[in-house]
């Protein structure tokens, strides 16, 4: 067995308690967050210790790794703290506002041998890994372009006052959003030489973007990122990626595969020159367990699974995930430019505007955005939870 904690319990945090609560090899032996409400719900349903102090959990609790679920400015300082303990981490995205420092934390976990993994779920989509797997295999020949999307309904109106609505906490669709096709671009293509044409749309939003658009430059071609949350026509968000190449065309989706191949091009086995498609449910292998998603049950699992053998590369890992951050630093910084581009290591050389940090030692969930995420997610909470004490 495993000892787990999780910190920030708002939409996601919640997510990620139900999936760990419910693995076979994990014990659930701590929860942190700063509304009492939430922990008093925990603390009711579940008996699991519940702590509003974050280095208290970690030293008292003794997890062996910790899901970091807070907002993004907290997740330097609490990574820190836990990879100073020696505890793996696993964090929600992005993984830093500032990659600067994130050198520093990839070299701190690899020198203690340390686990770490960062949420970007789609790539345990079994339709988004295959095209990774396409395109590494130059089934598509050369990527010349690349249209990468995200669109759906999270800001429909004049923004509350929650964490996603405050650039310096991390919010706002750039880092919230983006940070999902960006990821899976860089997965597919690697580091981009520059960016340049970004633009940052504020919608309904006062103090950060609703829409994210930018031209990334590879030494082949293109690739161009289309981002939205405040279109009203999507259900729930919707990710997508169309890459076209000297030999045929992918395009791919949560839910399928469409490739392209050209007839005097080789097709990989399993296709034929012309049109494919496979589907997301023929291609993905059942997880041990399920909630929510497969690719969420999945992330965990894998997680958990390399913590258990002690496996320090893997999918996900900071080091990724550092990449796709310098990606969103030149974004955002060729954005506050007139002209230009501002390439990767123009942004690497950036140091950006200082965030604050709990003080006095014990680090605590101390924001305003994750209250009122907490809040939102109360009556979620409650049904998780007594749904999981029915189950048991």
């Amino acid at each position: 067995m495993t000892d787990v904690a999780v910190v920030g319990l708002g939409k996601m945090g919640l997510s990620h308690l139900s999936i760990v609560n419910a693995h076979p090899d994990v014990r659930l032996v701590g929860a942190c967050d700063a509304s009492g409400l939430v922990l008093d719900v925990l603390s009711k349903y579940t008996g699991m210790p519940v702590f509003e102090d974050y280095t208290e959990m970690l030293d008292n609790a003794a997890p062996e790794a910790v899901i970091i679920a807070t907002p993004t400015a907290l997740h330097e300082p609490m990574i820190r703290a836990a990879l100073e303990r020696g505890i793996h981490v696993f964090s929600e995205k992005p993984l830093f506002l500032d990659p600067n420092g994130g050198g520093d934390l990839v070299r701190l976990a690899t020198e203690r041998g340390l686990v770490t993994q960062v949420g970007y779920h789609n790539r345990f989509v079994a339709a988004f890994a295959e095209a990774r797997r396409l395109v590494a295999a130059g089934a598509i020949g050369t990527v010349t372009t690349t249209l990468a999307e995200a669109y759906g309904p999270v800001v429909l109106k004049a923004a509350g006052r929650t964490w996603r609505s405050q650039a310096s906490a991390g919010g706002g669709s750039l880092y919230d959003y983006a940070a999902h096709p960006l990821n899976l671009v860089t997965w597919y293509l690697g580091a981009p030489e520059s960016v340049s044409g970004s633009r940052l749309t504020s919608i309904f939003s006062g103090q950060t973007d609703d829409a994210v658009a930018t031209t990334l430059h590879y030494p082949q071609g293109t690739a161009q990122l289309s981002v939205n949350w405040s279109d009203e026509s999507q259900r729930k968000m919707t990710t997508r990626i169309t890459l076209w190449g000297t030999r045929g065309r992918i395009y791919v989706d949560r839910q399928e595969l469409q490739l392209y191949i050209r007839e005097d091009a080789p097709a990989p086995e399993g296709y034929r020159s012309g049109w494919n498609v496979r589907y997301t449910t023929d291609m993905t292998t059942a997880p041990s367990f399920y909630l929510r998603g497969e690719e969420y049950s999945a992330q965990i699992d894998a997680f958990v699974q390399r913590v258990h053998a002690k496996q320090v590369d893997g999918l996900n890992d900071f080091s990724s995930a550092l990449l796709t951050d310098q990606v969103i630093k030149a974004i955002a910084s060729d954005a506050m430019r007139e002209g230009g581009r501002w390439s990767l290591a123009d942004a690497r050389a950036v140091t950006a505007a200082p965030v604050a940090t709990p003080s006095g030692g014990a680090l605590r969930v101390l924001s305003g955005g994750l209250r009122g995420v907490a809040r939102s997610g109360r009556r979620l909470a409650e049904r998780t939870l007594r749904g999981r004490k029915r189950v048991s």
